[in-house]
């Protein structure tokens, strides 16, 4: 790779915040909690880790703020932290889900675009040895209870969405794309549902993809077969957006934010995941 130093942090543009970064200090329900550090602060969100005098940590999302030139985005940042609310509210008896918390201010300033929730102590989910059947089989079940609720993770395929915990058992941290259908037409209609089943199914096969990766000599050539089918609508949704990642690539790396391996781990300040170790 090329040295570090031939990469810039990102530019405002690039980033959730701006030039600004998670405050200090935030308040929920008369608690304090004292920023410790920052997963990551990406064009969509800041994500940070912070403590309570007593030691009890939890993860805040502050999402966008920003403006994308002369547009406004403050109104993105306050429905998406509404939305990743309304999921941790709906999974709350989920013990694989960890639990939403109160409303976040800082200086007595509410911030409508910032989301908080327990902290799930663990590792992002990389590697093989990390994980066995009991893992995989306690992930379908989480899913099959969203699924049952009507809604869809959708995110799967990123595996550092999902925690494996100090207990080896997976936890799902990151449900801002998530999908759920509404309670009013045409949010609950045909076309919704049609969506909602395509997206629960991608939710199945990402599981399958990660059991065939991490598990291949203990399946049977049956499952190492059906597990590798991919749905029509994966086949199409990596046409259109493969070529628009590797642009996107490129524009970093062209930008100065990424070398020229265009790898998240090259940036100056890249996600806790991709953070060598």
């Amino acid at each position: 790779m090329d040295p570090p130093s031939k990469v810039r942090k990102r530019p405002p543009l690039f980033r959730a915040l701006g030039e600004s970064e998670p405050p200090p200090v935030i308040e929920i329900d008369g608690s304090r909690y004292a920023h410790v550090r920052t997963f990551k602060h990406d064009s969509w969100a800041a994500t940070a880790l912070y403590a309570r005098p007593d030691g009890f940590r939890i993860t805040c999302k502050f999402n966008r703020v920003q403006p994308i030139f002369v547009l406004p985005m403050r109104w993105l940042g306050r429905r998406l932290a509404r939305r990743e609310a309304g999921f941790l509210r709906r999974l709350d008896d989920q013990e694989l889900v960890p639990s939403g918390l109160a409303a976040v201010t800082a200086d007595g300033v509410p911030l409508p675009n910032a989301v908080a929730r327990v902290y799930v102590e663990g590792e992002p989910f990389r590697e093989a040895d990390q994980v066995d059947r009991r893992f995989f089989a306690e992930l379908e079940q989480v899913l099959a209870v969203m699924h049952q609720r009507q809604m869809a993770y959708v995110d799967l395929h990123k595996r550092e969405n999902i925690i494996v915990g100090t207990d080896g058992r997976p936890h799902l941290i990151d449900f801002q794309v998530s999908y759920a259908l509404g309670s009013r037409w045409p949010a609950n209609g045909r076309i919704a549902r049609w969506i909602l089943g395509q997206l629960q199914e991608m939710d199945r096969y990402h599981v399958r993809k990660h059991m065939l990766r991490c598990l291949y000599d203990e399946l049977t050539p049956e499952e190492r077969l059906l597990y590798g089918r991919r749905p029509a609508l994966i086949s199409i949704h990596r046409k259109l957006t493969v070529p628009l990642r590797s642009l996107r690539r490129k524009l970093l790396v062209r930008l100065g934010i990424r070398d020229r391996s265009e790898m998240a781990a090259s940036e100056l300040e890249p996600e806790d995941a991709f953070r060598r170790r």
